[in-house]
C-alpha cells in the first residue's frame, strides 16, 4: 500500500497521517515575501523535530534523472527542495514498524516547499521532474564519515522495492 502526498503536509484527504510513514515528518515551510525578493526558513532548533546538527549539502537531480535508492543506519535526512520540483519517494522495511511495506510519494519543491524528515531505515530516493535540475538541501543529523559511510544503497528497478519510478499520466 502507498500514499501519496502530492498537496504537501499529510498523506490522506481528511487530514490523517496515518498513512505517512511510521517516523517520516512534513513541515509546511513559511515563504516571506517583499520587494527584495524573498526568505524561506527551512529549519530551527526549536521545531519540535530537531535533534542535531551534522552538516549541510547540496544535491542536484536533473530533470528525469532517478537518485535511490538508499538508506541510513543512525542518520535522520531533512530534505528541502529549494529550486525546481522533485519527487522524493521513501519506502518503510523497518521490521519493527506498523507501516512496514508502506511507500509514501512527495511533490516537493519551487511550488510545493515543504521540508521532509526521513528517519534511520526508511530508503528513500527522488527524480527530478519538470523541465529544470532540482537543487535538494539536506541538513542531515550526522555528518558523512568518508572512510565508514552510513549510506546504503539500492539500485532504483530493485524487485524487491514496489515503486516504479515511471511517469504517472493520469
Amino acid at each position: 500500500m502507498w500514499a501519496s502526498a502530492a498537496a504537501g503536509c499529510e498523506a490522506s484527504s481528511d487530514g490523517r497521517e496515518d498513512e505517512v510513514i511510521e517516523g517520516v515528518r512534513i513541515k509546511r515551510l513559511k515563504v516571506i515575501p517583499d520587494e527584495r525578493g524573498m526568505l524561506m526558513e527551512m529549519m530551527r532548533d526549536d521545531d519540535e523535530f530537531f535533534q542535531k546538527f551534522g552538516q549541510v549539502y547540496l544535491s542536484v537531480v536533473n530533470p528525469g534523472v532517478v537518485k535511490g535508492w538508499h538508506y541510513h543506519k543512525k542518520q535522520i535526512d531533512h530534505f528541502v527542495i529549494v529550486k525546481g520540483m522533485a519527487k522524493v519517494v521513501l519506502y518503510d522495511t523497518r521490521a519493527d514498524s506498523k507501516t512496514r511495506g508502506e511507500v509514501n510519494e512527495f511533490f516537493m519543491g519551487e511550488h510545493n516547499p515543504i521540508l521532509l524528515v526521513i528517519p534511520p531505515y526508511v530508503l528513500h530516493g527522488m527524480k527530478g521532474v519538470g523541465v529544470e535540475p532540482a537543487y535538494l538541501v539536506n541538513t542531515p543529523t550526522e555528518h558523512y564519515v568518508y572512510e565508514s559511510p552510513d549510506e546504503f544503497r539500492m539500485a532504483p528497478d530493485d524487485p524487491s522495492i514496489p515503486y516504479d519510478w515511471s511517469r504517472k499520466d493520469g
